[in-house]
């Protein structure tokens, strides 16, 4: 792996987690990415707003939906690592690791949940409108995850894209080449939000988008995580995947319930009336 990025004729990205600018400031590539997955992830929602005919303040939406995403990952991941925070205390609580994606999802999902009703949109009208954001913005947010090096990379492999992180936050041992599994979720997640987005231009059933975000990014994560460091936990699953069959059935659960209350097409009802 290269150990920087040259931007124009300044070197401004280092890969072992930090953005070097010129002057006093030291600003972590995790934050950065996270900064930019939210812009990303705004804009996407502002257009899924305009299509939809919707007046709401969608940087609004999304930027309390991160900050409540990165309190809910941080908080799964400290219950799922207790002996993390035993050893650390509530420093834990302020590292730039350590993050949960279900527990993002979760915190993410309640966030909506609130703002939807509060603007009068509605909670799961809301959920469907934000899913290619969040799909996108997962998918940008995970190249934080691969500049610091913070410890979501996979397992050792030989293939020729594999990558090392020696002054990752979680360093990987000098010559050893892992899978870089946060670009193999990225793809994916740009896939899912081109996916989602398509789907959206047509009327569904009410949940029917937020059913299908949630069926394939739990199979997507199920998936990467055989070729994460993860421990397994139950049926030689990890946390993760475990948590990926919840939302797999929860999205089943969405998409059957939305299938039931289907909006006809604006020209079937007319087509309906001359078959009559």
């Amino acid at each position: 792996m290269l150990p920087f990025i040259h931007i124009g004729f300044h070197t401004v990205l280092h890969l072992g987690g930090r953005l070097f600018v010129v002057g006093p400031w030291d600003i972590p590539t995790f934050g950065l990415m996270l900064w930019v997955a939210t812009v990303c992830a705004a804009w996407v929602m502002h257009l899924s707003f305009r299509r939809a005919r919707v007046e709401a303040d969608a940087l609004g939406i999304v930027a309390m939906s991160v900050v409540a995403g990165i309190v809910g990952a941080k908080l799964w991941h400290v219950l799922d690592t207790p002996a993390e925070f035993q050893m650390d205390g509530w420093a834990v609580l302020w590292s730039t690791g350590g993050f949960a994606w279900f527990g993002g999802l979760v915190g993410g999902i309640l966030a909506l949940l609130v703002q939807g009703r509060q603007a009068g949109i509605g909670a799961l009208r809301t959920l469907d409108l934000a899913s290619p954001a969040a799909a996108v913005g997962y998918a940008i947010g995970r190249i934080g995850c691969l500049t610091s090096g913070d410890g979501d990379y996979g397992i050792p492999t030989t293939l020729p894209w594999g990558m090392g992180f020696p002054n990752g936050i979680d360093p990987t041992p000098p010559g050893v080449r892992v899978h870089p599994t946060p670009l193999y979720e990225m793809i994916v997640g740009l896939a899912i939000a081109w996916w989602l987005w398509k789907r959206g231009g047509k009327p569904r059933g009410l949940g029917a988008i937020t059913g299908e975000y949630l069926i394939l990014t739990g199979v997507a994560r199920f998936l990467v995580e055989f070729l994460r460091r993860n421990p397994h936990v139950l049926l030689a699953l990890s946390n993760a995947q475990l948590a990926s069959v919840g939302s797999v059935i929860a999205g089943g659960v969405l998409v059957w319930i939305a299938s039931k209350r289907v909006k006809p097409e604006p020209e079937e009802p007319a087509r309906l009336a001359k078959a009559a």
